[in-house]
């Protein structure tokens, strides 16, 4: 019986050593000829929809975890597009996501000047001013279902045309945020 085991675990670490060499062998075999920008564009194939160049990303947070979520530790360029910020006792936080954001309010504090990535401009927006897409085919960031925001109806309007969602108000979206948490409680 021990011998069936160790066979086992042998051959799967065989078969997972092998699919591992695969892979590299496949990174390997890009062109070296490739243009600079043509490599930006290989690269981008394979990011999120959240994800965004570092340079591109707004931080409000200060010292050395100022790229990672206050509530959850993410990275918030991985998910910049979903992420939010708000001052909290005179300091600036910075939320991956609508879920972390209101996971803090659920602790019952108070946040001012609450904004919201806007996914067309990439800039910080009032979060009560922007129009959310929710429940899009593009993935969520901490939920299933995902939440993006928009600066303007328009804007809105194309990316719902294109992956679908329902278009609301930061109120509507921050209740199917909390929606998420009912599994927790």
């Amino acid at each position: 019986m021990y011998k069936i085991f160790a066979y086992m675990i042998v051959s799967l670490l065989f078969i997972g050593c092998s699919g591992q060499k695969s892979l590299e062998i496949k990174q390997q075999t890009i062109p070296t000829t490739m243009k600079q920008e043509e490599v930006k564009k290989a690269d981008s194939k394979y990011k999120m929809f959240q994800t965004v160049d570092k340079k591109d990303a707004i931080l409000v947070q200060d010292g050395k975890n100022k790229q990672y979520c206050v509530i959850c530790g993410m990275d918030l360029i991985k998910f910049y597009k979903t992420s939010y910020s708000a001052t909290y006792n005179e300091k600036e936080h910075q939320y991956c996501s609508l879920h972390c954001l209101s996971d803090h309010l659920g602790e019952g504090i108070e946040l001012k000047n609450p904004k919201v990535v806007d996914v067309t401009t990439l800039k910080l927006i009032p979060v009560l001013e922007a129009y959310y897409v929710v429940g899009s085919k593009k993935k969520g960031t901490m939920s299933k279902v995902s939440k993006y925001a928009f600066s303007s109806l328009k804007a809105a309007e194309i990316f719902q045309s294109k992956y679908g969602g329902e278009i609301m108000d930061f109120y509507g979206a921050l209740e199917r945020a909390k929606e998420d948490f009912k599994h927790y409680r």
